[in-house]
């Protein structure tokens, strides 16, 4: 579920607690969490609604005008419910601080390079995870479209497996393209 920048500062001082959305089926589940700019969200409710029942106060709640704001932007289709999502601001982002973890024993980078090697295992077109990371370290904050070219992806495709390197603390993302976070810089040093 993806939420809007302009939502962020609501968020994170905890006057956005609400999101309504039209799926066909949730992309979140109450007990779930999301990570978002602003830290990662414990998602403690997801209730299909009545989209006319929705209040002019948990529309606030969403960071809309009111019930008509919120109303008019979900979309419409067959098949699709409206979901009221309601979350709180759990703590910070956990990658933070994995990224910034450099410490590891003999162990921990041995189960790390495991993790990537199973990862390069399940690709179709073969390992990834270095070759990503190194376009990466080599260009850092070049957008994602030229990077993917490098390495001969599509770019969907490339921001997934970004995804995937910084879901283990490996990449940053940048205001444009990425960076390799002090844990990828010293994982790609290391013999």
């Amino acid at each position: 579920m993806l939420l809007p920048a302009r939502l962020y500062d609501g968020i994170a001082a905890g006057e956005v607690t609400l999101a309504f959305r039209s799926w066909l089926r949730p992309t979140v589940k109450a007990g779930g969490t999301l990570i978002t700019p602003v830290g990662q969200l414990a998602i403690d409710a997801v209730d299909v609604v009545d989209p006319t029942r929705i209040s002019d106060d948990d529309a606030r709640r969403a960071g809309a005008a009111d019930a008509d704001a919120v109303r008019g932007e979900l979309r419409g289709g067959e098949g699709r419910q409206v979901f009221r999502i309601a979350f709180h601001v759990a703590g910070d982002d956990p990658r933070i601080a994995l990224r910034e973890r450099t410490e590891l024993d003999d162990a921990e980078w041995a189960a790390l390079r495991r993790k990537l090697d199973v990862m390069d295992a399940r690709a179709s077109d073969g390992p990834w995870t270095r070759r990503v990371m190194d376009v990466i370290a080599e260009h850092p904050a070049v957008v994602s479209t030229v990077l993917a070219e490098q390495v001969g992806i599509d770019r969907p495709e490339f921001k997934l497996r970004v995804r995937r390197l910084k879901a283990l603390g490996l990449t940053e993302s940048l205001g444009t393209g990425y960076r390799l976070s002090p844990l990828g810089e010293l994982l790609r040093s290391k013999p």
